[in-house]
């Protein structure tokens, strides 16, 4: 394996399947170490470990609630333990229910908030001084479109958190950047993925591609590339940015 991040490592939470899996692959196929992470399914962690080294590269499957802070410093210092340092950190876990605001307890809210927002806080705040020391760090966190434009009914907590998402990116993009560490959002519109699709009640596939600019779903593999470029020497000068892939369904 040889690439953009050949001796850097990569740490994608979520990573067990479609988006995180994407990215996870992608990422060692440029030369990374790469930490696959999963909380409820280590079949999934331990296939893409395994696609991983059936390549040729080098992968640590990590098993992690992503919204309990010391899960999330245990697979830090787990991962750093490994590979000696974490130099690319991707945030990739998301709870998207679909729920009427009214019908949203306390408790629904606070789990959607840290798993979809708070856990970005933890994982970031791990691995910063260590890239803060080394004086290099790619920070990148998966959101979501509904986030920019608010066009998903019934996800209220979700809409908050992905739009909280890019604050968050834009306030450790402004602090962190005089360290060589850059901060970014990836914004995936419509793509295709395994889904529960009982929490998507008014989507309509062929209705949605034809809003698209390009008259289709994304594939898991648009985002990774875009994960790609941000991870790599060339996005050195991109940082507190929100790059939307979204085939130009929505247009910022």
């Amino acid at each position: 394996m040889s690439g953009s991040l050949s001796g850097k490592t990569a740490l994608v939470t979520g990573s067990g399947r479609n988006i995180g899996r994407a990215i996870a692959v992608q990422f060692a196929a440029a030369g990374a170490n790469v930490v696959v992470n999963g909380a409820r399914h280590p079949e999934q962690v331990a296939q893409v470990v395994e696609q991983i080294r059936t390549a040729g590269g080098r992968a640590l499957g990590v098993m992690a609630d992503v919204s309990d802070p010391a899960a999330v410093a245990d697979m830090v210092a787990t991962a750093t333990g490994h590979f000696g340092a974490i130099d690319i950190a991707v945030s990739n876990v998301g709870r998207r229910l679909h729920q009427p605001f009214l019908e949203i307890s306390v408790e629904d809210w606070q789990a959607v908030l840290n798993t979809n927002l708070s856990a970005l806080f933890y994982l970031d705040r791990a691995v910063l001084p260590q890239m803060q020391a080394r004086g290099w760090g790619r920070l990148i966190h998966i959101s979501g479109y509904d986030g920019f434009t608010g066009h998903l009914l019934n996800r209220a907590h979700n809409v908050a958190c992905k739009a909280g998402m890019h604050g968050l990116t834009k306030a450790i993009a402004r602090e962190f950047g005089p360290c060589g560490i850059t901060c970014n959002t990836v914004v995936p519109g419509a793509i295709n993925t395994e889904r529960d699709w009982s929490q998507y009640p008014n989507t309509n596939v062929e209705q949605v591609a034809q809003r698209i600019a390009v008259r289709r779903w994304g594939e898991v593999g648009d985002i990774a590339a875009a994960c790609l470029y941000l991870a790599s020497e060339a996005a050195g000068f991109v940082t507190g940015q929100a790059l939307h892939v979204n085939g130009g369904e929505h247009m910022f």
